[in-house]
């Protein structure tokens, strides 16, 4: 039988994704969020030692959909920077509460599975995991891609996507797809680098 996590598909990239994770968003604008600030306060809650990694911020901006994740990591391998994500909600706990918007942790692993943890307000209000040895596939499942298609559909990240108003595929290909910036955690122009991400809304002209 097929097992679907081990069947990856390819991604726009014409290669399969690799394991990774991360935290998702749905906001406006940037203004009047200390990103940097949230993050370092979460590394420090979440007991990161050591140099500081970076932030990663990609953004699908139609959607303003936004992926963030810690680059530099002290973790060996992908699965293990994946899973990290699964152990640490310090980010999503500040930036639900700050934000006053769901933030939803994120795992993905496709010889594993995938998980999906919300968080607002500062609590966590759901989540949702798939191991993917364990899913058993219909004869139509197995057969057709369409069939699997739309099972996949019903998995934490295809709801999620959904949610998004995005396609699966388009939600797991943030890492390599979106636009986005690398933040160092003590960069003095953060405001002015997620400004160009994700414009704010202007201000009417005065005549």
């Amino acid at each position: 039988m097929r097992r679907p996590g081990y069947t990856p598909r390819a991604f726009s990239g014409g290669s399969p994704l690799e394991a990774h994770g991360g935290y998702l968003i749905r906001v406006e604008t940037f203004q009047g969020l200390d990103l940097v600030r949230l993050a370092r306060e979460a590394l420090a809650l979440d007991g990161v030692s050591g140099p500081l990694p970076s932030l990663q911020v990609t953004v699908i901006r139609r959607r303003k959909v936004v992926r963030l994740a810690f680059l530099g990591l002290s973790t060996s391998g992908r699965q293990a920077a994946a899973r990290w994500y699964a152990e640490h909600h310090a980010l999503p706990r500040l930036l639900s509460r700050a934000a006053n918007a769901t933030v939803h942790t994120y795992t993905y692993d496709s010889a594993v599975g995938e998980q999906v943890i919300a968080h607002g307000n500062g609590h966590q209000v759901g989540g949702d995991q798939v191991v993917y040895a364990d899913v058993d596939l219909s004869g139509e499942e197995e057969a057709d891609d369409a069939a699997f298609t739309r099972m996949r559909a019903r998995w934490p990240m295809g709801h999620l996507a959904y949610v998004f108003g995005l396609a699966r595929e388009e939600l797991l290909g943030m890492p390599r797809a979106a636009s986005g910036v690398v933040l160092s955690l003590d960069a003095a122009d953060a405001a002015e680098q997620l400004e160009g991400l994700l414009p704010g809304p202007q201000l009417p002209r005065v005549a």
